[in-house]
């Protein structure tokens, strides 16, 4: 499976920088941030395509205010979204300093208009966020544009994650991508469950990744180590910027280490091996071997004392020890000979 050219079947993990609201309502820091991100070490770019109006209603009552807890309390729902939403006039630009840079760029579209929008820009992949994941229309109609399915489970029950796999199934669209995410922000690390990953794909068959919200790199580094062949974590350029996500968004130094560090691990990865590359099997003049330990003439009994298992590891296997004793020398032997099958009468 790819995204753009990306091929997720290879040992390299997508890393994706999500831009979000951090942009400072600023199309040049935004663009500024889609290069940072390409320094940083991201495989592509991710925006988020709505407007306050094809979000929520613009009302105060009880229900549409914020509360909870959250680093958004006491803003109404309408006020939050006008503030954080990336103009849909800067898309073109986006995008195109995203193609200039050699990133990937696609978008969450939030609506049925966002997805019409976007597909001016032949996006790579379409991104459903944690929160629309039961809106099973716009899933569906995302999944109807034949382009790959990157999904985030976070608030999803795992009957909902079934149901958006079928629908997207249904749409003839198997190009899925489900990630294991945390709905909290930021998101504590107990609640990460990172083991979801593994269960992701063996459950529904599909590629699995992380959609990262806790703090710092340690989540989406064992995340990659479980299997996640996608990462995506809030980018920002500088947290003084501010703004609706900065407060769990990687900046250019943390951001540039935690690629640094999925990088790692996909080299501690490897691939599963049993010791047959040429480095191990030159270590293996270190093991043990059966090795001449006083002289012996020909038709010499070995015994315990005369072979012996010992370093380097240039002659007969250790496993041949009890075969050997008690048999005779062919030929006369002498101490520091590496014994040979040959040797034996």
């Amino acid at each position: 499976m790819k995204i753009g050219n990306f091929d997720l079947n290879s040992t390299r993990t997508l890393i994706i920088a999500e831009l979000s609201a951090n942009h400072g309502n600023s199309i040049e820091i935004a663009k500024e941030t889609i290069r940072a991100a390409k320094k940083a070490g991201a495989d592509a770019i991710k925006l988020q395509t709505y407007t306050a109006d094809t979000l929520t209603l613009n009302c105060d009552k009880e229900d549409f205010v914020v509360k909870g807890g959250t680093l958004w309390d006491n803003k109404t729902l309408y006020e939050l979204y006008h503030e954080a939403y990336t103009p849909w006039e800067w898309h073109k630009e986006l995008f195109e300093c995203a193609q200039e840079e050699g990133l990937l760029c696609f978008s969450t579209p939030f609506d049925k208009s966002a997805v019409d929008f976007l597909e001016q820009f032949d996006p790579p992949a379409y991104k459903v966020a944690s929160f629309e994941i039961t809106d099973y229309e716009l899933v569906r109609y995302m999944a109807s544009k034949q382009r790959p399915m990157i999904i985030s489970t976070g608030i999803a029950t795992l009957n909902e994650i079934e149901d958006v796999v079928r629908i997207c199934q249904r749409e003839d669209n198997s190009e899925i991508i489900l990630l294991q995410c945390t709905s909290s922000y930021p998101a504590p690390l107990e609640g990460a469950n990172l083991l979801t990953i593994p269960d992701l794909s063996k459950r529904f068959g599909v590629i699995a990744g992380f959609s990262d919200h806790t703090l710092g790199i340690t989540a989406p580094v064992t995340a990659v180590a479980l299997g996640a062949k996608v990462i995506e974590k809030h980018f920002i350029l500088d947290s003084s910027i501010g703004g609706a996500d900065a407060a769990f968004s990687l900046d250019t130094k943390a951001f540039t280490e935690m690629v640094q560090a999925v990088r790692d691990a996909e080299k501690l990865l490897g691939k599963p091996t049993y010791h047959t590359d040429v480095k191990t099997i030159k270590g293996r003049q270190f093991s043990r071997s059966l090795y001449v330990a006083k002289d012996i003439a020909k038709g010499e009994v070995f015994n315990e004392e005369n072979i012996r298992s010992i370093r380097p590891g240039y002659g007969l296997h250790p496993r041949y020890l009890k075969d050997v004793l008690g048999k005779c020398a062919k030929e006369d032997l002498s101490f520091g000979d590496r014994l040979k099958k040959e040797d034996i009468e």
